[in-house]
């Protein structure tokens, strides 16, 4: 007997944000293996019995490896389950979503992947701008602001990063920016090409700061950790709509 594994993409945090085919398999799961950034108010929308299994990753935490995710997930299907595996923003976006469709492939589990409302997108509409911008902005970029160790990636490519023509959503970023700007800096990009930092993005705790990438930089270069999930955008970033309201709090040049 073999059950069935949804991957669902929950979104930044906010219930609304999620599909209506996300919330239906929610509401159908006997079982919900869910990360930690995924979880709160979404999981309300899990039906009373379900098992709820907490399997996230967060950087300088006790984490399950990424073998016992992908064993449980396996279990639970063979039961004949039907099983959420439940992912923040978009499943397939820096979310390890390959090692544990291999893993559902190599047992014979049928699965689907739902997708879901990008950090990047969410961010980009909580401060009421766009991630592209006519004749300015014509490409995005997305990469990861740490590597398996927490540190910045060795392998990046700079002139790539470092284009005044393209936005670059930076995930996982918060601890590492101040390194990355510096070459950044180095790679030939204006000190003073607009940064925003969007953090608890669509949370009651959302918090946008705009300022230079190098102001960035140096506010996040001792900066504390603060627990809540960030992203990054930088680049030729357009201002926000006259009218446009953030839900949560907004600072300016030098907040962070």
């Amino acid at each position: 007997m073999s059950g069935f594994v949804s991957f669902v993409s929950s979104g930044p945090g906010d219930p609304e944000l999620l599909t209506l085919k996300a919330a239906d398999r929610l509401a159908r799961a006997d079982a919900v293996l869910f990360d930690d950034l995924a979880s709160g108010p979404i999981l309300a929308r899990v039906r009373p019995g379900a098992d709820l299994v907490g399997v996230g990753k967060r950087a300088g935490r006790a984490s399950p490896s990424q073998d016992h995710v992908s064993r449980l997930l396996v279990d639970y299907a063979r039961t004949g389950a039907r099983v959420v595996r439940l992912k923040s923003g978009d499943a397939g976006i820096f979310g390890r979503l390959e090692e544990e469709i291999r893993a559902l492939e190599a047992a014979g589990i049928a699965h689907e992947v739902i997708p879901g409302v990008s950090a990047a997108s969410a961010a980009a509409a909580a401060a009421g701008i766009p991630l592209t911008r006519r004749e300015t902005a014509r490409r995005v970029q997305f990469v990861t602001g740490h590597d398996v160790t927490g540190a910045l990636p060795e392998a990046l490519n700079l002139a790539a990063l470092a284009d005044p023509g393209a936005v670059t959503a930076l995930y996982m970023g918060r601890r590492t920016f101040a390194d990355l700007a510096a070459r950044l800096i180095a790679a030939g990009l204006p000190p003073q090409t607009p940064a925003l930092i969007a953090e608890a993005i669509s949370t009651p705790g959302q918090r946008i700061a705009r300022m230079s990438v190098a102001a960035l930089a140096e506010a996040l270069a001792d900066a504390p950790p603060t627990g809540a999930p960030a992203m990054i955008l930088y680049g030729p970033l357009a201002e926000p709509a006259r009218g446009h309201r953030p839900e949560g709090p907004e600072a300016g040049e030098g907040a962070a």
